[in-house]
């Protein structure tokens, strides 16, 4: 059953999920600081991923902006880092969805712990990565 690694590029954090194409699902894995290359060639060693899921932030109109770029370059170095297939696929509300789920889960009770900085990136990753799985099924 292959996996995948979703990644949601920040200035500051890289959320990051695991999800696999037999569940169409994801979970959101501890989210990076941004320039962790170590941590991130930890998780392709002990995930093995058939490729690797990087969200392209777009404006509402579909139009690209300053973080696009970034994100693109962060896409590009993965491919030539670590030499699998990299996929951008439109994040367009990936903030929103993630930031419902972490308040869903806060007023359902499984989630006790207040919310940290680096869940809204790892939620937002999970929210790519399923998205990708949901189109690419």
């Amino acid at each position: 059953m292959p996996t995948y690694l979703g990644f949601d590029h920040g200035e500051k954090r890289v959320g990051v999920a695991l999800g696999d194409d037999l569940t169409g699902s994801a979970r959101p894995l501890p989210a990076l600081a941004d320039g962790d290359w170590a941590g991130i060639e930890r998780l392709i060693r002990e995930w093995r991923p058939a490729a690797l899921i990087v969200g392209l932030p777009l404006n509402e109109d579909g139009a690209e902006q300053r973080a696009t770029a970034a994100a693109r370059r962060f896409a590009a170095q993965l491919a030539q880092r670590y030499g699998l297939p990299v996929h951008p696929v439109d994040e367009r509300y990936s903030s929103r969805a993630a930031d419902d789920a972490l308040r869903e889960a806060r007023a359902s009770g499984r989630m006790v712990r207040r919310v940290r900085k680096g869940d809204r990136d790892a939620q937002a990753a999970r929210v790519i990565l399923e998205q990708w799985l949901a189109e690419h099924a």
